[in-house]
């Protein structure tokens, strides 16, 4: 029987293109962050809301400070975090997926 599962939501950005390792991101304008200690602290113009990630999250918040592909991140995840990259690239993958669904993140225009 095939399986009726649909695909996972993040796996595709709002308008629907997955993201690769090609994607080139960055932060969106519809943002304010600040670094504190290890951690980013975010507040989204969007919806008003404080958002805060640590650890590898506020690392790839600091990232993203620049267009920067998602492979390259994952890449420097797994090595600075000692994690296996197709791990890190699912994870990174996850989290862009919901920050973009937030309008804290946005793709650059002729992103893979």
């Amino acid at each position: 029987m095939p399986d009726a599962t649909p695909p996972s939501p993040s796996s595709a950005s709002p308008g629907g293109t997955p993201l690769s390792r090609a994607s080139r991101c960055v932060v969106s304008d519809a943002q304010v962050s600040a670094a504190l200690d290890a951690e980013a602290v975010i507040l989204s113009m969007h919806d008003g809301m404080y958002y805060g990630l640590d650890g590898v999250g506020a690392r790839i918040w600091s990232m993203l400070q620049q267009p920067v592909t998602l492979g390259e991140i994952s890449a420097t995840i797994a090595e600075e975090f000692e994690v296996d990259e197709p791990q890190a690239f699912d994870d990174l993958i996850a989290l862009v997926d919901d920050l973009e669904r937030r309008a804290l993140v946005s793709r650059v225009a002729g992103d893979g």
